[in-house]
C-alpha cells in the first residue's frame, strides 16, 4: 500500500542534468527535467498520444519533448506543440499530463505525490543541517552519494534503517557488538507541524567492537561509548548520526519504492574526518557494506508487506521507533491516503496515474484527462475482478 499526499525524496538533484530522467515510484513512472531557470519539474512519464516515455526524449527550452512524435509539454503539463498538426489547428484540451509539485533541497529532488491543495499538504521534511553541509567545505563535512537496491518493500527497508536492536547481530562484522547487545532505555523525540508528524528520533550510547583496518589507527583503545542518533522523516527518509572519537558521520537515506517488491536506497553520507577526496571511495564502500549486511535479513522477512494490524507482530521497547513509523502509516491510511496497486495484468492493458493537484484544483479540467487516476481505475473494477 502506497501512501499518497506526501513529499517523497525520489532522486539526487545532481542526477537531473541536461536531459529528462526517469523515476519509478510504486509502479508509476515520472519524468524529471530542468527548465532554463534551473528548476526541476516532475510529471507523469506518459505522453497522452501513444503512451511514449517522455524520459526517453529531450528537453527543448522550457518543455519536455516526447521522442515518438515530438509532442512538447510545458512545466504545467499542457501540450504546447504537436508537430504533425498543420498551422492553426488547435491543440486538444485533453493533451495534458499530470504535473506534481517539485522541490530540490538537501541534495534530493522531492515530489509531492497526491492532489491536496498547498494549505493542506504535510510540510517538506527538514533534514538536520544537511543543506548547509552538502555544498560547502567550510562547514567541515565531506559528502558522498550512492544507492543500493533491495528486493524488498520500502516499509521493511525503512524500518530496518531505524532499528537499533539489530545492530549487534547483523553488523557484528563492522560496528555491532554481539557481546553487549543490550539497548539502554531511550526516549522518543517526535516533532509535529500543523497536525502532521514531521520527524521521529532517538539517541542511545552503543559500545562498539575494536575497529579494524584504517580506523584502528585513529581510535582509542578504551573503546568509549558511541553516541548514536537514528530516526525518520515521513514518508521515506531515514537518518543515522554516529559520533565517533575522531569525528561525526551522518547518513541520510531515501527509501525510494520502485514497486511493492523493489526499493532503492539513495544515500548521502557525510563525515567530518578524512575529508579529502582520497577517502571518498572507502566511505561509499563502508556504507554499501552496511546495506549488504542487512540484505539477507530484510529480504527474508515474512510477510513481505507490513501487517495492517499492529498486534500482528510482537514488539518490545527497543522497537519504539519502528512503532512510531507504523502509527504514522496508520494515520495516513485512516485519512484515506492509502493507494492500492493495480495488478500486472491490469497495467499491461491500461494506464492509471497518481492524482495530481491540478485535477482537484481546476474543476473545468475534470474531464480533460486521458488517463484515469488509480482510484478511478480501481472503482471501475467489479468486486473480485482481476482484468486479463
Amino acid at each position: 500500500m502506497f501512501i499518497k499526499n506526501n513529499w517523497y525524496a525520489v532522486e539526487f538533484g545532481h542526477e537531473v542534468a541536461a536531459g529528462p530522467v526517469l523515476a519509478r515510484i510504486h509502479g508509476h513512472d515520472l519524468v524529471l527535467w530542468r527548465s532554463t531557470d534551473g528548476a526541476v519539474h516532475a510529471q507523469s512519464d506518459l505522453c497522452v498520444h501513444r503512451g511514449g516515455s517522455l524520459a526517453g526524449g529531450t528537453v527543448e527550452g522550457d518543455c519536455v519533448q516526447c521522442p515518438y512524435h515530438g509532442w512538447r509539454y510545458d512545466a504545467d503539463g499542457a501540450c504546447v506543440r504537436i508537430p504533425a498538426n498543420r498551422s492553426g489547428v488547435p491543440i486538444p484540451k485533453k493533451a495534458r499530463i499530470d504535473a506534481y509539485p517539485c522541490v530540490e533541497r538537501y541534495g534530493f529532488v522531492w515530489v509531492f505525490l497526491g492532489d491536496l491543495p498547498p494549505a493542506e499538504r504535510p510540510p517538506l521534511p527538514e533534514l538536520d543541517g544537511l543543506e548547509e553541509h552538502t555544498d560547502t567545505k567550510a562547514a567541515g563535512y565531506r559528502p558522498v552519494y550512492g544507492d543500493f537496491t533491495w528486493n524488498a518493500n520500502y516499509d521493511r527497508v525503512l524500518e530496518n534503517a531505524v532499528d537499533i536492536a539489530h545492530t549487534p547481530f547483523v553488523h557484528s562484522g563492522s560496528f555491532g557488538n554481539a557481546d553487549e547487545p543490550e539497548i539502554q532505555d531511550f526516549d522518543l523525540e517526535e516533532q509535529r507541524s500543523d497536525g502532521h508528524l514531521v520527524s521521529v528520533r532517538a539517541t542511545v550510547d552503543l559500545k562498539p567492537p575494536r575497529p579494524s583496518g584504517l580506523w584502528k589507527f585513529v581510535s582509542k583503545k578504551d573503546r568509549p561509548l558511541v553516541t548514536t542518533t537514528t530516526g525518520f522523516y515521513p514518508p521515506n527518509v531515514s537518518m543515522l548520526i554516529v559520533r565517533l572519537p575522531m569525528g561525526e558521520i551522518r547518513i541520510f537515506t531515501a527509501a525510494v519504492p520502485r514497486d511493492e517488491e523493489t526499493t532503492v536506497s539513495k544515500f548521502c553520507m557525510l563525515r567530518t574526518f578524512f575529508t579529502g577526496g582520497w577517502a571518498d571511495k572507502n566511505s561509499i564502500q563502508r556504507t554499501i557494506k552496511i546495506f549488504t549486511e542487512d540484505r539477507a535479513s530484510v529480504e527474508g522477512q515474512r510477510p513481505e508487506l507490513l501487517p495492517f494490524d499492529l498486534s500482528a507482530e510482537l514488539h518490545v521497547k527497543s522497537d519504539s521507533i519502528q512503532l512510531a513509523y507504523r502509527r504514522w502509516r496508520q494515520e495516513q491510511l485512516e485519512r484515506g491516503w492509502g493507494l492500492e496497486s493495480l495488478s500486472q495484468d491490469e497495467t499491461r492493458r491500461a494506464v492509471a496515474v497518481i492524482p495530481s493537484p491540478q485535477r482537484a484544483a481546476e474543476p473545468e479540467f475534470a474531464k480533460a484527462w486521458v488517463f484515469p487516476t488509480v482510484e478511478e481505475a480501481l472503482a471501475e473494477r467489479a468486486p473480485g475482478e482481476v482484468r486479463a
